[in-house]
């Protein structure tokens, strides 16, 4: 039992530093994406005023 517990905890707070880093992120204007749109199927929502700016 206190061996599930542990993992249990153990896992929330990976999610919690990952949604951490991914808000850190986001605040810096870093993308979460790859980069290439070409295979991207939120191209067109993500990128839409990128399209417009062409």
């Amino acid at each position: 039992m206190l061996g599930t517990i542990l993992i249990s905890v153990f896992l929330v707070a990976v999610i919690v530093l990952v949604i951490m880093k991914m808000i850190k992120d986001k605040k810096k204007g870093k993308a979460s994406c790859c980069g290439s749109c070409a295979h991207c199927s939120m191209c067109g929502v993500c990128n839409r005023n990128f399209e417009s700016e062409r």
